[in-house]
């Protein structure tokens, strides 16, 4: 399954922020950040447009009502530290896997601490869970069920978590393959 966040309440959040589109306003993040991750940046004009994902579905969320465009920047930065792991990455290039893993900690790092300067605790959690448990979908050679990980994590986390979601994170650790219709039931339901 490939992130599609057309299903619910995914793209009526594309124009979160301040006109800037994600990717621009993580490029900048990045170029402020300085050091390596300055040095591994794109051209903002080498950044082809890409689909809404994640962070548009956590950043039309009621949870993040007032700070969506906070909350679209900073879950861009995570799932980007998560392309650099597992996929290719939007607007990171590391020249050496070992530097893309690297600076794919440095953006997980970056992301969840933006979050906590939000203050949200439960939203912290939810996200290190998804980053565990896309962990071990790709480990166990699953990818779409990482990619259903993420959307319904970025549902919980806009959203608001619930039985059926902790449920199916359940259902991940174990390993069951009823885990990726459970995430999918979780991330499709209307907000």
């Amino acid at each position: 399954m490939s992130i599609d966040p057309t299903h619910s309440a995914g793209t009526e959040a594309c124009a979160v922020a301040d006109g800037e589109p994600p990717l621009t306003r993580l490029i900048a993040l990045l170029l402020e950040e300085g050091g390596l991750m300055r040095t591994l940046v794109l051209a903002e004009d080498r950044v082809g447009p890409y689909p809404p994902g994640p962070a548009q579905v956590v950043a039309a969320g009621p949870r993040a009502e007032g700070s969506g465009a906070d909350y679209e920047l900073l879950v861009e930065t995570i799932y980007e530290g998560y392309l650099l792991h597992y996929h290719a990455p939007r607007v990171v290039c590391a020249p050496e896997v070992d530097l893309g893993l690297l600076a794919g900690d440095r953006l997980y790092a970056l992301g969840l601490a933006r979050l906590v300067q939000l203050g949200d605790i439960e939203g912290v959690a939810e996200l290190a869970d998804v980053i565990t448990l896309s962990a071990l979908a790709h480990g166990s050679g699953r990818p779409e069920l990482a990619a259903a990980i993420w959307m319904a994590g970025a549902r919980a986390v806009g959203w608001g978590s619930s039985p059926e979601y902790e449920r199916a994170k359940a259902l991940v650790r174990a390993g069951s393959p009823d885990a990726l219709a459970a995430l999918r039931t979780f991330a499709e339901v209307e907000a």
